[in-house]
């Protein structure tokens, strides 16, 4: 792991701030500490890449309020929630709106740094689906609307006939409008095609499209 992979901490316990700090940065990391969500959130969008330890209990917003916020802003830090006894439910609430992982107080050191890790792991696979998803959609951009209304159905598995049937045209229309599809795709088989569709539809769900 580089020795300069930033980590926010998020929580407004000075004393778990100033512990965490000291053990981040013996393990190798910088560190930037936050008493607060809201604090957090005026710099989020203009931090460099790292992952966010955040506390699900705060007076001014709580580890999910802030979480939520991030997605809602665009910002796709990855994110530990950090939770007490009792604050499980809460953790995973947050999961389900895009944290990473959560850890629950008190933790060792290992199990945070492994927590980081895997945090680390799963923001670098997210961003290289994402790069791949926004590839295969320029590359999709270049169809005409029949064109990629040919291709979905070939997505779904129909064969020519009931494509053309769904769009009002005929088979041969549809085999023409497929091979000035896989063309423009630079593709030499229908398989290809459906790779680079695939692809462009796991970036929209990926962005909640």
């Amino acid at each position: 792991m580089s020795d300069t992979y930033p980590i926010y901490v998020v929580d407004d316990d000075e004393a778990i701030r100033r512990s965490l700090s000291f053990l981040l940065k013996t393990s190798g990391f910088a560190v930037t500490l936050f008493d607060g969500g809201l604090p957090f959130l005026k710099e989020a969008a203009d931090l460099p890449q790292g992952c966010v330890l955040l506390d699900v209990r705060m007076p001014d917003m709580d580890g999910l309020e802030v979480q939520r916020e991030l997605r809602a802003r665009g910002v796709m830090l990855p994110v530990v929630i950090m939770t007490g006894h009792g604050d499980v439910d809460m953790a995973v609430a947050a999961m389900k709106a895009g944290a990473s992982d959560f850890i629950e107080k008190p933790f060792d050191k290992q199990s945070l740094l492994a927590c980081i890790e895997a945090a680390r792991k799963q923001s670098i696979a997210a961003r290289g689906a994402s790069a791949r998803a926004q590839e295969a959609q320029a590359r999709l951009n270049v169809l005409t609307d029949r064109e990629r209304d040919v291709l979905d159905g070939l997505v779904e598995g129909l064969p020519n006939k009931s494509i053309a049937y769904d769009l009002g045209i005929s088979p041969r229309t549809v085999e023409i409008h497929r091979a000035n599809l896989m063309q423009k795709l630079e593709v030499k088989s229908l398989a290809e095609a459906l790779r680079i569709a695939f692809h462009a539809g796991d970036g929209a769900e990926a962005t909640g499209g």
